[in-house]
């Protein structure tokens, strides 16, 4: 994968080449979907304009025959209908909320279920460019945009645009000049609020990403908090994150700032207006005799105007904020998966589960090759063993093989068949994997046990533990099988987690295992009960096991000797530990020098006599 590929590569602001390709997108997206639901509230948010409309219609004549002639016949018919006006408005209002909340809230479970589904199929490439707290942190921040584009659209046009539409009609109808002196003070509004949008759009860009950041830091950190403990980091991943939230409260204040500009000056602009007309109306009641209801059904649409006029102004600014949300969630998933299933791929069919890497060389990006045309051929059914010092190449072969990356030149074959040629679902299914650091996911154990295989019973689940050396201590858990794991599975040891991850692999039945250090990181008693549980899933198995203590490989078929991604020796442990000169018999040497003084310095802590050192060493 080229460098700089990721959510994070495209920086360039939003501008109206870019805003109604989006706005189209989002609608194509969703609006037809909720096409019910939308024309209900719809209807419902034009029933608020209509009434509002209303209202500002009948003060005429409260004002005129209820006050200027005092016909108090017609007071109540006036009152019932202001009064059913209001309730009519207030349950328009209700509908309309609830019917855009559930679309809204619909909206983003939709959006969070496809980004998921679509992460699920980018490659271990793409993810490892991205940090996942970051992600993650983006995900969730930027979910909402499509939600806020589509309800600011529809409540803007069908609320406030038809209101402000009808209110404007009857402030025509009763004074046309009074309004046009009103209009006069639109176009340095417009000006104003153009200036601030284009300056807005860069601005929402980089907080959401700086927000982003400050999430995943705080993520990273609880994640790691006993390591943070240990190093005493707190004071110093203090000051990292008080430069990024510092950093976030700037933007943020300058977003604020921008935004609320348009509130002095709407306010301001409002106000001329305002005291206008009330000057205007007033000569003209005093000197010219005429009746107030039409000034003040005028002022009262007016004001009716003013909130949702107001809104309508901020509607590009609120819009762009929402739209810079939608777009970073659009370059999210518009990113092509790196390793597609092609037509042609065919489903991987494992009869003797044979593994031959032919040539196969490979880099990381731009990075110096990691392995330089590999070759060697894990016999079915049988164990081989990976071994070199670190940097060799070992872990890249275990990733190459299920295909997390793939190579840059050579085969890797199962069974004859090219696996860059077989689908990757068949490919995952005849592998099972047990890491250095087992990974438990959120839920029960047992739930941990049956992602190996979702449709196994919870006969077969116990099944694997037993084989696994996991079952006892599984059933002195709280709840047993149906013990929560905890974050991470930090609620159980080091050892406990590797055998139910053993369980795991057990469970799927794959006829090909990987073994990835999964005994270097505990102690003497758990390793020898997940031992016995690798043994027990290395039966029958083709098995594919990196190991740097060589006394756990020792009994291996095969042992492929590798230094600076190179195969320099093969063989077994008998062969190869009596070659002259030999990588694996220098390592083997070295482990044992190393052993022989581990041994001594115990026996002068005990007291007792040391080891008599063996003159060769």
């Amino acid at each position: 994968m080229a460098p700089g590929r990721g959510p994070h590569s495209r920086e360039e602001p939003l501008d109206r080449e870019t805003i109604w390709p989006l706005l189209r997108r989002i609608f194509s997206e969703n609006f037809r979907d909720y096409i019910g639901t939308y024309v209900f509230a719809i209807a419902c948010l034009m029933l608020v304009a209509a009434t509002t409309a209303f209202t500002a219609w009948i003060t005429k004549d409260i004002v005129d025959e209820a006050f200027a002639k005092q016909r108090g016949e017609v007071v109540w018919w006036i009152s019932g209908a202001v009064f059913l006006a209001f309730v009519v408005r207030g349950l328009a209002g209700y509908g309309q909320a609830v019917a855009l909340a559930k679309i809204g809230n619909n909206i983003v479970a939709r959006y969070q279920r496809r980004l998921f589904t679509h992460l699920m199929k980018m490659s271990v490439g793409y993810l490892s460019e991205v940090r996942s707290a970051q992600l993650a942190a983006r995900v969730s921040q930027n979910a909402g945009g499509i939600r806020s584009v589509l309800n600011m659209t529809i409540t803007s046009l069908a609320r406030d645009l038809l209101t402000v539409i009808g209110l404007v009609a009857v402030m025509i109808y009763r004074d046309p000049v009074l309004f046009t002196g009103v209009v006069l003070v639109a176009p340095p509004l417009v000006l104003a609020l153009r200036y601030i949008a284009t300056r807005l759009r860069v601005i929402a860009r980089e907080a959401v990403l700086v927000n982003s950041r400050v999430l995943g830091t705080m993520q990273e950190s609880l994640q790691g908090i006993a390591v943070v403990k240990a190093f005493t980091m707190e004071k110093e991943l203090g000051k990292n994150v008080d430069v990024l939230i510092r950093d976030s409260e700037a933007r943020s204040n300058r977003i604020a700032r921008l935004t609320e500009r348009t509130g002095p000056l709407t306010e301001t602009l409002a106000g001329i207006a305002i005291a206008g007309v009330l000057a205007y109306a007033a000569i003209r009641t005093i000197y010219g005799g005429v009746l107030p209801g039409d000034f003040f059904s005028f002022v009262t649409a007016l004001l009716f105007a003013y909130e949702p006029a107001k809104r309508l102004a901020r509607l590009q600014i609120s819009l762009e904020g929402a739209m810079v949300n939608a777009r970073m969630i659009y370059e999210i998933l518009d990113e092509e998966p790196d390793q597609p299933d092609l037509s042609g791929d065919q489903v991987l069919e494992v009869k003797d589960a044979e593994i031959r890497f032919e040539d196969v060389s490979f880099s990381y990006g731009e990075a110096s090759p990691v392995l330089h045309n590999v070759s060697f051929v894990a016999e079915g059914g049988k164990m081989t063993a990976l071994v070199g010092p670190s940097g060799a190449g070992k872990s890249t072969i275990m990733s190459l093989l299920p295909r997390f990356y793939d190579p840059d030149g050579g085969r890797i074959l199962i069974d004859g068949q090219d696996v860059s040629k077989t689908t990757k679902d068949s490919l995952r299914h005849a592998i099972a994997y047990v890491s250095q650091q087992p990974y438990l996911f959120e839920g029960t154990i047992r739930d941990n046990i049956r992602y190996g295989r979702p449709e196994a019973t919870n006969e077969e689940i116990e099944e694997a533990a037993r084989l696994a050396y996991a079952h006892d201590f599984i059933l002195e858990q709280p709840h047993g099988y149906d013990t929560p794991v905890g974050e991470a599975g930090m609620s159980l040891s080091g050892g406990q987690r590797q055998r139910i991850s053993i369980a795991r692999a057990l469970i799927r039945n794959a006829p090909i295992l990987l073994l990835d250090e999964a005994t270097s990181a505990l102690d003497t008693e758990s390793e020898v009960l997940v031992q016995k549980a690798l043994e027990q899933a290395m039966s029958g198995r083709t098995v594919l096991v990196i190991a740097h203590r060589l006394s756990t490989v020792a009994h291996a078929d095969k042992i492929v000797v590798l230094l600076e991604g190179k195969v320099v020796e093969q063989g077994d442990h008998r062969s190869l530990s009596t070659m002259k000169d030999g990588l694996y018999a220098r390592f083997l040497k070295m482990q044992d020098v190393g052993k022989r003084h581990a041994e001594k310095e115990l026996q002068l802590l005990d007291g007792g006599k040391p080891l008599k050192e063996d003159p060769d060493q």
